[in-house]
């Protein structure tokens, strides 16, 4: 096999577990001391001030690019002072909330898909309202704005999360 079909295949690999991380125990969503300084319209509009930077497997900076859950990190952190779990797993198993039905999302909650088959979360977003979230998808691509209502996004749709406006664990 030609180095470049190597390369190739293990970018391939790379690229399907992109999002992907280790099962976790549920965990609490760690706040600095004292409340979050920011707010739902906070965090929706600094992620959709992101949209265009470049994806980067494990990246999780402006400069650096973004994947899926490293993009949801900075952004929480950045623009409410909230410092969420790395992995998608991790923040699918948030102590907060779950919101099932995607009528009632709000602006600000974390979207979960199933982008590799089957019922384990593979992917995640911010969700900014009207139907829309804001994401790292895929190596060679940009954080971008997508619709809820695209075929793909409703076949791999899970459930959410809310962040805000619950009482969410905090650590000293």
């Amino acid at each position: 096999m030609p180095v470049t079909s190597r390369v190739a295949l293990l970018l391939l690999i790379a690229l399907l577990g992109a999002c992907a991380g280790q099962s976790p125990a549920p965990t609490s969503i760690q706040i600095p001391t004292g409340s979050p300084h920011g707010s739902s319209a906070d965090v929706l509009f600094r992620a959709l001030g992101l949209v265009g930077t470049p994806y980067r497997y494990g990246g999780n900076t402006p400069d650096g690019g973004f994947d899926c859950s490293g993009l949801i990190g900075y952004v929480y952190r950045d623009a409410a002072g909230i410092r969420l779990p790395r992995s998608t797993r991790e923040l699918s198993a948030l102590r907060a909330p779950t919101i099932a039905s995607r009528e009632a999302l709000q602006s600000g909650d974390l979207v979960f898909f199933a982008t590799n088959g089957g019922r384990q979360v593979s992917h995640a977003g911010i969700y900014v309202g009207e139907g829309r979230f804001v994401h790292a998808p895929s190596s060679g691509g940009t954080v971008r704005l997508d619709s809820l209502s695209n075929s793909y996004w409703q076949r791999t749709y899970l459930d959410a999360k809310r962040v805000f406006g619950a009482e969410l664990a905090r650590n000293p």
